[in-house]
């Protein structure tokens, strides 16, 4: 991995036999991401691939995807 700053780095993953692919543990460290956590992946087809963390997803969306009893829509 070649880190570039400590809030940035850069690095290649594979993608596995079953369309898989690790995150690497500095990336982990980083993000806080640990096992059982739920990324929200989400894509546009020029500008590529993004994962959140949803916590934080719905934290930024302020609530736009809750419902009326304050549930994450599943």
């Amino acid at each position: 991995m070649k880190d570039i700053k400590e809030d940035r780095f850069i690095v290649s993953v594979k993608v596995g036999p079953k369309s898989q692919i690790t995150i690497p543990a500095a990336a982990r460290k980083m993000f806080d991401i640990k096992e059982g956590d739920t990324l929200m992946v989400m894509g546009d087809k020029e500008k590529g691939i993004a994962l959140i963390k949803d916590d934080v997803f719905y934290q930024l969306m302020g609530g736009m995807f809750k419902n009326e009893n304050g549930d994450k829509n599943q």
